[in-house]
C-alpha cells in the first residue's frame, strides 16, 4: 500500500476543521476575528454613552433656546425629534458610514461585523441602535451586561437581534511561511487541474505543512499520507509516480497561491482600466 492510500487519521480530520470565527481567503488562509472581551466592550460602551449624553445636553440646550416662546406642543415635538436623533439617527448613521464603528469602538480598536464576519449594513446598525436604547439607556445597561457576560462572543441583545457581534481589529496577524514549490513538480503543477479542491482541505494542508517540523515522525508521515490521499481525489492528473506526499502537498498549495496571485493581478488591472477609461 502506498502512502497516499493510508486510512484517514484523527489528526488530519482535526487539521481540516474550521471554527465558526474563521474567515477564509481564496488562498485558504483562515483569518481569526477574535470577539471583543467584556472589559473592552464596557470601556467602549462608556465612551459611547458619554458622547451620547453630551450630544443630548447640547441638543437640549439648543432646543430650549430655539423653542423659547413657542407653544408646549412645539417644544414637545422638538424634544421628541432630539431624542430620536440622539439615540437612533446618530448611532445608526455613525455605524453605517464607518462600517461598524462608533466613537468608543474607534478608541478601543473594535468593529461590529455580521455573523459571517462581513461589514454591517444600515439595517444592522438600525436594529442595534433601537435595541440598544432599551437595554442600555432605558434599563441602565443591565440586560446588555449579563447578555455579554453569558455569550461566547460577548453579544448584547442588540447583536442577537441584528445578527452581529463585535471583534477586535488591532490584533497582529501571524501567517506561516508559504510552502515553496518543489522544482521537480513545477511543470506538473502548472498543468494540473485543482479547481475542485475544497477550501477546508487546502487549509488543512497549509496547517500541516506549517506544523510538520513540530510533529513526531510517525504522526507526520501518517497525516501527510492521509492528506495526500484526500487531495489526490480532487487533482488531475495525479503527480508523477514515486512523489513523496509532502512534496505533492507543497506543490498543490504553492500552485494555488500562484494562481490566486495571478487572478488578483488580472482583477486589479481590469479595475484600473474601468476606472481610468482606457
Amino acid at each position: 500500500m502506498s502512502p497516499m492510500d493510508a486510512h484517514p487519521s484523527a489528526g488530519a480530520r482535526e487539521l481540516a476543521t474550521l471554527t465558526d470565527d474563521d474567515l477564509v481567503t481564496g488562498e485558504a488562509v483562515a483569518l481569526d476575528l477574535p470577539p471583543a472581551g467584556l472589559a473592552v466592550r464596557i470601556g467602549s460602551g462608556l465612551v459611547d454613552v458619554v458622547a451620547t449624553l453630551v450630544l443630548l445636553v447640547v441638543g437640549a440646550f439648543t432646543v430650549v433656546l430655539g423653542a423659547a416662546g413657542s407653544s408646549g406642543a412645539v417644544q414637545t415635538i422638538a424634544f421628541i425629534g432630539l431624542t430620536v436623533t440622539v439615540f437612533l439617527v446618530f448611532p445608526t448613521t455613525m455605524e453605517t458610514l464607518t462600517r461598524g464603528r462608533t466613537l468608543g469602538k474607534l478608541a478601543f480598536g473594535l468593529r461590529t461585523v455580521r455573523e459571517d464576519a462581513g461589514p454591517i449594513s444600515f439595517q444592522h446598525a438600525l436594529v442595534r441602535s433601537m435595541i440598544g436604547y432599551v437595554e442600555i439607556y432605558a434599563l441602565t445597561g443591565v440586560p446588555a451586561f449579563f447578555s455579554m457576560l453569558l455569550s461566547s462572543k460577548g453579544k448584547r441583545l442588540g447583536d442577537y437581534a441584528a445578527g452581529t457581534y463585535v471583534v477586535r481589529e488591532r490584533v497582529p496577524l501571524r501567517l506561516d511561511v508559504p510552502a515553496a514549490m518543489p522544482p521537480p513538480l513545477a511543470g506538473w503543477a502548472q498543468r494540473a487541474d485543482m479547481t475542485a479542491l475544497p477550501t477546508s482541505l487546502a487549509l488543512a494542508v497549509r496547517q500541516f505543512l506549517g506544523r510538520a517540523a513540530t510533529l513526531e515522525p510517525a504522526s507526520r508521515h501518517t497525516i501527510g499520507a492521509d492528506l495526500a490521499r484526500q487531495v489526490s481525489a480532487h487533482v488531475a492528473p495525479p503527480p508523477p509516480p514515486g512523489t513523496p506526499p509532502e512534496a505533492f502537498l507543497a506543490a498543490v498549495v504553492a500552485e494555488r497561491r500562484e494562481r490566486d496571485a495571478r487572478r488578483l493581478a488580472r482583477e486589479a488591472q481590469l479595475r484600473h482600466r474601468l476606472v481610468s477609461g482606457r
